[in-house]
């Protein structure tokens, strides 16, 4: 029985062996089906996160292409309830703060003198006919009295286009004829700008201020030309603008460009052009207009448009080599290849950033200033930094106008002063600024990271502005300059050739030059095409005609005047 009972025992034990067994085999089953649950639901976790992110980046992109479609193309700045929770309606328009001085708005028109005080006065005395000049009840003529003022209106003489036929003088010694020799000498015609054309420096100018200050291509200009009696085929109107460009406007060019170099504060900025025949590219193919601008350094302003077929480093590299001093640009890592340079990143690029992250309908509540704004940018309510309904990229651009708002009240400071009053007050916002960046988390792929990248990535030239008072928070001087030729391009659309593109380069930086100089832009074309035929090749001539210069000034700062200084007739240059 015994021996019964020990078998049932090995039997029993077995039976339990092979059911803990088999049971181990089943927990190591669910154990496995539970990590691959777990695995699963991070999966799907991070797929909806996925998904969220790509959904709010396509409704921000949707957005932003509602607003550039159908909304204004204008940034604009303030949340509303800034300045203190005044409504920016609501602000007094009588008077405007201005650093020392208050600019008074007028409720109404200006005065006509106020506009038209530069003009000239003719006088128009209408006297009464001679059959009425009988009183009308004693029949006794009557005497003179006086004239009295009526009204006032402005008149105009269309242009017109004639032909100048030069007639040079010759003269003979009448004492060596009769000796049997000849002596004749002849009177010194005015130089032409083009060998057998009719191109004047009057009509070269009318042409390349209509393309290149009114942005009226030569396709438009040419039915003008016919209506005057003087047919100028589109082609040989672009002939004579890129042909003069390239012979007289290419050494004032260098100069401007050598006096650049001198400088040790630059803007730089990059726009796109399109060029049809180029070698080696495609009609489609993408060029670029760089923009160069020297600084707030109290020296007059220069302005430089480079035309380069790519937008690689290589370009600003080799236009700026001598070049010694801060660089205030956007982003754009090529800027990053010059050597012995400090770059000034700018805050209006970090700005938008954040702007482009903050939804459409909330846009509506802010506006974009800058310094030179003529709108007084109002005074940001920092206490909505801590307001947990303000969105992150709301408190982006709070952060970037407190700076504006501080940089306008400095603006037109002396360098050392604005840089001692930035020293003492700004260096803390930066600082709260980045503090406040730590904190973020944005979604991947979002607008809002952009900004928060963007920021982190320029963090040290951001603040490099601090460095110098001359330098300006922004780049918008550039930006403003790119503008103007965008605006241009929006009208001619393309350069034909290279030599075209060239040209409008170097003619677009006179102009620009010129008018940040304060010159009447039309008078010194028509100036630079009268001399620069005689002094193209003088080094001294070239000086005179620099836009600062006070011949220059004296000739070029009133109104237009083609008729009394002629190329037969113009005051010398003073050397």
């Amino acid at each position: 029985m015994l021996g019964h009972m020990a078998v049932d025992y090995e039997k029993l034990v077995s039976m339990l062996e092979e059911k803990v067994s088999s049971q181990g085999e089943f927990i190591a089953l669910l154990q496995k089906q539970l990590e691959e649950r777990d695995s699963t639901i991070s999966d799907l976790k991070s797929l909806v996160n996925t998904l969220n992110a790509t959904v709010a980046n396509l409704n921000e992109t949707i957005d932003e292409f509602r607003r550039k479609f159908f909304g204004t193309s204008s940034e604009k700045t303030a949340l509303a309830g800034d300045n203190d929770g005044t409504e920016e309606e609501d602000e007094p328009k009588q008077e405007v703060t201005v650093n020392t001085h208050k600019r008074r708005k007028s409720n109404g028109k200006r005065k006509r003198e106020d506009l038209y005080g530069s003009l000239p006065v003719k006088e128009i005395k209408i006297d009464v006919p001679d059959d009425e000049r009988i009183c009308p009840d004693c029949d006794t003529p009557m005497e003179h009295l006086g004239y009295k003022f009526a009204r006032e209106e402005l008149r105009i003489i269309p242009a017109k286009v004639y032909r100048v036929k030069y007639m040079y003088e010759t003269l003979y010694c009448p004492t060596c004829r009769s000796e049997d020799e000849t002596t004749i000498i002849s009177a010194n015609v005015p130089a032409s700008l083009l060998p057998h054309s009719p191109v004047s420096p009057s009509i070269l100018t009318d042409i390349a201020f209509k393309k290149s200050v009114l942005h009226v291509p030569f396709y438009r200009q040419e039915p003008v030309w016919k209506e005057m009696g003087c047919p100028i085929p589109r082609g040989t109107a672009a002939n004579w603008y890129n042909t003069c460009a390239h012979e007289y406007i290419t050494p004032l060019y260098e100069r401007l460009h050598q006096l650049l170099l001198l400088r040790e504060i630059v803007h730089a900025d990059e726009t796109t052009c399109q060029v049809l025949h180029e070698a080696g590219k495609k009609a489609t193919s993408t060029s670029y207009m760089w923009i160069y601008v020297s600084g707030t350094d109290g020296l007059p302003k220069i302005i430089l448009y480079d035309y380069r077929d790519g937008r690689g480093s290589i370009h600003p590299v080799e236009f700026l080599k001598g070049f010694k001093g801060m660089i205030q640009c956007d982003g754009y890592s090529a800027y990053g290849c010059l050597e012995d340079v400090i770059l000034v990143c700018c805050l209006s690029h970090c700005r938008r950033k954040f702007f482009e992250a903050v939804p459409a309908a909330r846009k509506k509540k802010l506006k974009l200033l800058d310094i030179n704004s003529e709108q007084a940018i109002p005074k940001p309510d920092t206490g909505k930094l801590k307001d947990p309904d303000i969105l992150p990229a709301e408190k982006g651009v709070i952060y970037c106008n407190w700076l504006f708002y501080l940089e306008r009240q400095y603006k037109g400071l002396p360098a050392e002063e604005r840089k001692e009053r930035r020293l003492k007050t700004e260096p803390a916002i930066w600082k709260s600024f980045w503090e406040w960046l730590d904190t973020l988390t944005p979604a991947g792929g979002s607008k809002l990271e952009t900004a928060v990248n963007y920021a982190y990535n320029h963090r040290g030239s951001l603040m490099n502005y601090l460095l110098d008072g001359r330098c300006e928070i922004s780049n918008n001087s550039a930006e403003r300059c790119a503008k103007f030729y965008a605006t241009s391009r929006k009208n001619f659309l393309f350069h034909d050739t290279v030599k075209g593109a060239q040209a409008s380069a170097m003619m677009m930086s006179i102009i620009e030059t010129a008018k940040n100089n304060g010159l009447n832009v039309y008078q010194y074309l028509y100036m630079l095409f009268l001399y620069m035929p005689d002094y193209k090749n003088e080094p001294a001539g070239i000086e005179q005609l620099l836009p600062w210069s006070d011949f220059i000034k004296k000739y070029c700062s009133g109104l237009t005047d083609t008729e009394n200084i002629t190329p037969e007739n113009k005051p010398k240059l003073v050397f």
